[in-house]
């Protein structure tokens, strides 16, 4: 049962922050565009306030998220301070009680940088999207899949090292430098890459992508899949023409 340690609380984190992404981002698109074409500066700008939307919103999920998912694991690093929670109740309690409310907003600075993540995906899903959409009527399972898919892996792999110092952060039980204990600023996200480059080499800064490539390149094929179909039956049972322009 070790690789789903923390099922459930990246469910509810993931189900809250797709929730708020997708629904600001279409909001959005539906008061800027308003019936006219989209283009990619336009889904870049979406993008971009929609992710600060939701890392503003939903960092302290993943702050919980994070820290049970990582609790039980060996550590090699001495740094890490080890953890004790019962749940998702109790890592909320605990996490103010001993850090104050702040800490559930750790890594929020990198977080705000990773909006790009998010935003060139969509970005890059929604262009190629219009650009089949100009051949085809309508988008198939498999046009889908493989659009969410690519722009997934094109995002993941340009920001790549700010994640990995992001979830460091979140994790919050690493002795930093001593000089400056602001978890989250500019100060700390340097001083943790360069601590990542100092140990593993340049390399070390992608290290383990290969398996978030395979994480989140599935999950964003299979949701952009979801989305659309569950879009297209929407509007066929509200008896509307979902328009090509978006």
């Amino acid at each position: 049962l070790a690789p789903y340690r923390g099922w459930f609380p990246v469910i509810s984190s993931l189900c809250c922050s797709n929730f708020v992404y997708f629904y600001t981002f279409n909001s959005l698109k539906a008061l800027w565009v308003k019936g006219q074409h989209s283009t990619t500066g336009k889904d870049l700008v979406l993008g971009v306030v929609a992710g600060v939307v939701n890392v503003l919103l939903t960092t302290p999920l993943w702050v919980v998220n994070t820290r049970l998912k990582l609790q039980g694991a060996k550590f090699r690093n001495e740094d890490i301070v080890p953890t004790n929670y019962k749940g998702i109740i109790d890592a909320f309690h605990q996490i103010i009680r001993d850090e104050g409310v702040f800490a559930l907003w750790n890594g929020t600075f990198p977080s705000l940088l990773l909006v790009f993540n998010p935003a060139i995906q969509f970005m890059f899903y929604e262009g190629s999207k219009r650009k089949l959409l100009k051949k085809q009527l309508q988008l198939t399972s498999l046009d889908a899949f493989v659009i969410g898919a690519v722009a997934k892996a094109v995002a993941t792999t340009l920001t790549y090292p700010l994640q990995t110092v992001q979830s460091i952060l979140r994790f919050g039980r690493h002795r930093l430098n001593p000089e400056n204990r602001t978890l989250g600023s500019l100060r700390n996200v340097l001083y943790l890459l360069q601590q990542r480059v100092r140990r593993f080499g340049i390399m070390g800064l992608y290290k383990g992508l290969e398996a978030k490539l395979l994480q989140t390149v599935l999950t964003a094929a299979l949701m952009f899949l979801v989305y659309e179909k569950l879009t297209a039956a929407t509007f066929t049972v509200m008896g509307l023409k979902h328009s090509r322009k978006h």
